[in-house]
């Protein structure tokens, strides 16, 4: 049996690293001159309010314009880039592609910018139930699909399988986060229905505790390849730390399309995996009762119970999960808090003993309206909630968040990263 294969190469010059990965794995054999190429970007969100840090966290615009110039220079001239990023109200993609600089590749080589979002989707069965994906996505000849290397604190790796999640519309992603399904069962389905005829893995930066900036980046400089989407994802969970048997959705994937996730069955070219390999953590660690975070029971915060998110919980509110607790650990000033449980997501249900109830968000709220065991309920409704109705809510209750110390961690966050350590904008901003 032919192996599949994965060229693993250490970057240096964008543009010729990514040549020779290509040519390691024959990237680009079977496209057609006049193929529809789409490229999928991870460019999940941005904030154009406070300092963002993109590093671990979108696909460096350095790979896209490399990846582009290639294309062109090889003969192919119709080529799209798709994404459909979120935010709070509504699409923040072509924002995302403005200050990314998309507009020049748009200018230069005649590349389609699309934002999936403001374009027609298609109703797809995806097996048992239906998802609404891309119509660019399916129509396409060829899908080059572009992650980064990182971590998820939802489902471990966010690599080749987890990007194509951006290619459904609100409606599904939110699906994806089905009360009754696993998440991990969710996405891989919408692999098996997009023509991905190439997987290139962004190492210039890792992410530990993906899959956004809450997490922790590293200058990891590879480039990971292959024509084949899932021997990519294995040889990627493997170079983050992880033998695939540990990811379910790669194990998910493989069972429902007869492949095999272990590394011996696939051939890698260029940079060993022991010499590249490192474990970086996607958990955040919570109280063994799973009533928070272990760095509040270190703080000494008492009187407040916050489980753990599970993967119900949809990217929109798991984004502001973080700034949650930093807005709960600013209202702590030693004195315990008024006996307050925190819910969220599709599944979780109010517990008994609390005097107040924090119902984050519209499902959390649908989800116990009616549940007698809330004394006092605060609802934070919302898709996703808003932080400051948020911090007005629990000000209410004699609960006193301080908006401004989230600003400053959102700034402790983005001035971690410093030029002289590798952490380059001009890597994300042409």
């Amino acid at each position: 049996m032919i192996r599949p294969v994965v060229s693993i190469v250490k970057h240096n010059d964008t543009y010729n690293t990514l040549k020779e990965a290509l040519e390691l794995c024959d990237g680009l054999k079977g496209f057609a001159r006049n193929d529809k190429i789409l490229i999928k970007p991870n460019l999940v969100a941005w904030d154009f309010d406070l300092p963002f840090p993109p590093y671990g966290v979108l696909t460096t615009s350095a790979l896209i314009f490399a990846l582009v110039q290639i294309l062109h220079e090889e003969g192919y001239a119709n080529i799209t880039i798709g994404e459909a990023s979120l935010g709070g109200t509504g699409s923040m993609t072509n924002r995302i592609f403005k200050v990314l600089g998309y507009d020049k590749l748009r200018e230069k080589y005649g590349v389609e910018i699309v934002d999936f979002n403001q374009e027609k989707f298609e109703d797809v069965d995806v097996g048992g139930f239906r998802l609404s994906i891309a119509g660019k996505a399916v129509e396409a000849d060829k899908i080059i699909n572009v992650p980064v290397l990182k971590t998820h604190n939802q489902c471990k790796v966010s690599l080749g399988i987890k990007n194509l999640k951006g290619c459904v519309d609100r409606k599904s992603k939110k699906y994806c986060h089905h009360k009754d399904e696993e998440l991990e069962h969710m996405f891989p389905r919408i692999a098996e229905k997009l023509p991905v005829e190439l997987t290139i893995i962004d190492g210039i930066f890792a992410l530990e505790k993906g899959p956004v900036h809450s997490g922790k980046a590293f200058r990891k400089d590879i480039l990971v390849a292959s024509r084949e989407l899932l021997a990519c994802d294995v040889v990627g969970a493997a170079l983050l730390g992880y033998n695939a048997a540990e990811v379910e959705h790669l194990n998910y994937f493989a069972q429902r399309n007869g492949r095999s996730i272990e590394l011996s069955e696939v051939e890698t070219r260029g940079e060993s995996i022991a010499d590249q390999s490192q474990f970086l953590d996607y958990n955040w660690d919570w109280t063994e009762d799973n009533t928070m975070p272990v760095g509040f029971k270190k703080r000494g915060i008492t009187g407040l119970a916050i489980r753990k998110y599970d993967d119900s919980l949809c990217t929109a509110c798991s984004k502001a999960f973080n700034p949650v607790l930093i807005l709960f650990m600013s209202a702590f000033k030693g004195a315990p808090f008024p006996r307050v449980e925190f819910v969220s997501g599709k599944r979780q249900e109010a517990s008994p003993g609390f005097e107040k109830t924090v119902l984050f968000g519209k499902c959390a709220y649908h989800r116990n309206k009616d549940n007698p065991n809330i004394n006092k309920p605060i609802i934070i409704k919302g898709c996703p909630p808003d932080l400051k109705e948020f911090q007005r809510l629990l000000q209410e209750e004699g609960i006193n968040c301080d908006y401004n110390e989230y600003i400053k961690y959102r700034h402790y966050i983005f001035n971690r990263y410093q030029a002289k350590d590798g952490f380059d904008m001009d890597l994300f901003v042409r």
